[in-house]
């Protein structure tokens, strides 16, 4: 603590002596980390950094981009600080090599890379220093994190049936349908007078009548005299969007609420789902197992992050 009123103490003397008082910037502390100090420079030049990412979003996501600035901030300084408490080294040769395998797996030459890095802004030596400390980092989530995660083999299965459309296996859809046109130019009275007669004919068919009989005798569709309604059989994009999410999310054999397209309004009943089999799951178990050691890892390092916040003390300065 007496640091602290000590280094305070100087800036406050610094400002107020005539021969600092025109220079363009005075570093002010922003930020205490178990004794750490987080300036109000290391803040404007990561708030930089935070405005670049979010340049593309919307003006209402773009709110205490400071407040993110300072805490990504706090959170690396944590991991520095842990970093030197369990003496993770990362030598010169480690770099060396990482380097060497970031020119092999981008097919760069030396003079390439430079010239890449030059583009960013960076020269060698400063990508030496971020890669050394990427490192670091990552000898520490294998450390304190990595080493700690299991993904089983019934949570793969799991996540393949789940997601068996990413891997080729879409599911198909076979479907009826009981149309009534809404004429966009039509009235009001019009319009009240259709949907009325599709609530009754929908009572009917969630009321247990039979559904091809509703449709040969109700649906605006011409084909539907002939073929009850059918749809045949699609996958979900084929269809409107709207028919194709509403069905996505229906069992075999229920019957949708009313339905509005830009068609009309549509009463469907699934009749049956099926599911294309798509690329085996032996063939792309490594890919899960990729996919889910990273979630985990993930949501495991944010909560050793917060579990390092709460055993630290942490001072954040207002601006």
């Amino acid at each position: 603590m007496v640091k602290i009123i000590i280094a305070c103490s100087l800036l406050t003397l610094l400002a107020a002596t005539p021969s600092f008082a025109n220079a363009k910037q005075i570093s002010s502390i922003a930020a205490i980390v178990n004794d750490e100090v987080i300036t109000s420079v290391d803040v404007d030049k990561e708030l930089a950094q935070v405005q670049k990412e979010t340049e593309k979003l919307p003006a209402s996501e773009k709110t205490g981009l400071r407040s993110v600035a300072v805490n990504r901030l706090v959170d690396r300084k944590l991991v520095e600080q842990k970093i030197r408490e369990l003496d993770i080294k990362v030598s010169d040769e480690d770099v060396r090599l990482a380097i060497e395998d970031v020119k092999k797996q981008n097919n760069l030459t030396q003079e390439a890379l430079e010239k890449a890095l030059a583009t960013q802004g960076l020269t060698v030596e400063q990508y030496k220093v971020q890669l050394k400390e990427q490192l670091e980092r990552m000898r520490l989530m294998s450390q304190e994190v990595r080493s700690k995660i299991q993904v089983g083999e019934r949570e793969m299965h799991e996540y393949y049936e789940a997601h068996r459309a990413d891997y080729g296996g879409s599911e198909t859809f076979h479907a009826r349908h009981i149309f009534f046109k809404l004429d966009p130019k039509g009235s009001a009275e019009d319009a009240a007078k259709t949907r009325k007669l599709a609530d009754e004919v929908l009572a009917k068919a969630r009321g247990g009548e039979d559904f091809v009989e509703l449709a040969k005798k109700y649906s605006q569709d011409p084909a539907a005299a002939k073929d009850g309604g059918d749809l045949g059989t699609f996958k979900r994009s084929d269809m409107l969007a709207e028919i194709g999410n509403t069905v996505a999310a229906m069992k075999p054999g229920e019957v949708s609420s009313l339905v509005e397209s830009p068609a009309g309004l549509h009463i469907i009943k699934l009749e049956q789902k099926s599911q294309e089999k798509g690329r085996p799951f032996e063939e792309v178990k490594d890919s899960i197992e990729e996919q889910l050691y990273k979630k985990k890892s993930d949501e495991r390092f944010n909560q050793w992050v917060k579990d390092l916040r709460s055993a630290a003390s942490i001072d954040i300065k207002q601006p």
